[in-house]
């Protein structure tokens, strides 16, 4: 105690308030306060001038904070006023602090020392915090706060920054015409020209968009964000249970939505584009996992054959690639915008459902990753071994239809 007594002397040099005082040793004990900390260091403090003869310190300004605690109250109410634009249930408040206040701290730490010692900006944040629960008791939360409010303690200007509100669902993509997300114009990058008739994309719309463009109005937000769990080709159907995704909503103004009203709006307006189910609140933990999730996918194939093969062979060929693996480097069709690199994919099993003399339709479920139009057609012999090259006659995919996608965690 005597060592922090001859801190805190030294600080009493400059005339700090007892917020000021006692926030230097912060770090020393639990359980109380800086206010109180500096309160009872002050009465320490006092009782060692009057050992000496001398009359109590006397306190009149500030010198590091210049009194910005008598302004928390202010500070609370003009949070609660923002804070009164958006829906939330949770809330965490952040501070700008003037430079030269915070230069003050610095030199202050480089007499005294910082080892026990906690920012203005901590102790601002936790306060004012206090103050604006006691106004609308609504719960602080520090990991995954719906709102940041942050006041400028300058001038008690108040910015919010809104969490994105995350809806998780599965869809099932109905229409060859068109992508699971925006797709912006080549030719003008999305600004609008000629090409794209001033929209700004390669396709009028989207998956993304017949869900986003539903949520958006009832949010009371402006944009948003699509997380496939992979992706299908624009030319193939997403069927079955559907492909896992997240929306992200940024910036919503109202986070309590109806959910199952949601689902059916989105359901009604992209009819025959686009169904979703499973929709429900999610988070961004969530996003990571969809994104970074392996999973199985399984195709319906429809193949044309140019050639003459029978079904025996067919079959005995389609056997051969019951697990086992195929080495594919980068399709050709992708390959002005990806690396040209070698990956090994996994053939669960391949299935032959329909055939006929220069018509066939697989059944296949293959690793995530796998090129399935390549792993019939050969690419150029990119990929080994493919249908094509084992039947002896050249193959190509009529059409393709994604009708599984088997999330590993829901199994």
């Amino acid at each position: 105690m005597k060592e922090v007594l001859e801190q805190a002397l030294k600080a009493q040099d400059r005339d700090l308030c007892d917020h000021c005082l006692g926030r230097l040793f912060a770090h020393v004990g639990t359980g109380t306060t800086n206010l109180k900390r500096g309160e009872e260091l002050r009465s320490l403090i006092d009782q060692d001038r009057s050992s000496r003869g001398l009359g109590p310190m006397k306190h009149e300004r500030c010198w590091l904070c210049d009194e910005i605690f008598e302004q928390v109250p202010r500070f609370a109410e003009a949070i609660d006023l923002k804070l009164q634009e958006v829906q939330y249930d949770n809330f965490l408040v952040g501070t700008r602090v003037d430079p030269a206040v915070q230069a003050k701290e610095e030199e202050l730490w480089s007499v005294v020392g910082q080892e026990h010692a906690e920012p203005i900006k901590s102790e601002l944040n936790r306060e004012i915090g206090k103050a604006v629960y006691a106004i609308n008791g609504k719960d602080v939360e520090f990991k995954s706060p719906q709102v940041v409010a942050l006041v400028d303690t300058r001038f008690a200007h108040v910015e919010l920054d809104v969490a994105p509100l995350f809806l998780y669902g599965r869809y099932r993509k109905l229409s060859r015409e068109i992508p699971q997300t925006k797709w912006p114009c080549r030719v003008c990058q999305g600004k609008g020209c000629q090409r794209c008739g001033n929209t700004g994309k390669m396709y009028q719309t989207s998956v993304q968009e017949q869900i986003g463009d539903v949520i958006l109005p009832h949010a009371k937000a402006k944009e948003h964000f699509f997380h496939g769990m992979g992706r299908e080709d624009i030319d193939a159907l997403m069927l079955g249970t559907g492909r896992p995704f997240v929306i992200e909503i940024s910036s919503p103004v109202v986070r309590a939505l109806d959910i199952a009203a949601l689902q059916e709006e989105i359901n009604e307006k992209a009819k025959g584009l686009v169904e979703v189910e499973q929709l429900r609140l999610s988070d961004r933990d969530e996003v990571r996992r969809v994104k970074d999730s392996a999973h199985d996918k399984e195709y319906r194939v429809t193949v044309s054959i140019h050639g003459k093969v029978n079904k025996g062979r067919v079959d005995e060929v389609l056997r051969t690639f019951n697990r086992t693996r195929i080495v594919q480097r980068t399709p050709v069709r992708v390959s002005h915008r990806r690396a040209d690199l070698k990956r090994e994919r996994y053939i669960v099993y391949v299935v032959l459902e329909d055939f006929q003399d220069d018509k066939m339709t697989l059944r296949l479920r293959t690793e995530s990753g796998t090129y399935v139009k390549e792993f019939v057609h050969g690419d150029e012999g990119r990929t080994e071994p493919n249908l094509s090259e084992m039947l002896g006659v050249p193959c190509t995919v009529d059409a393709l239809d994604v009708i599984g996608v088997i999330d590993s965690s829901e199994v």
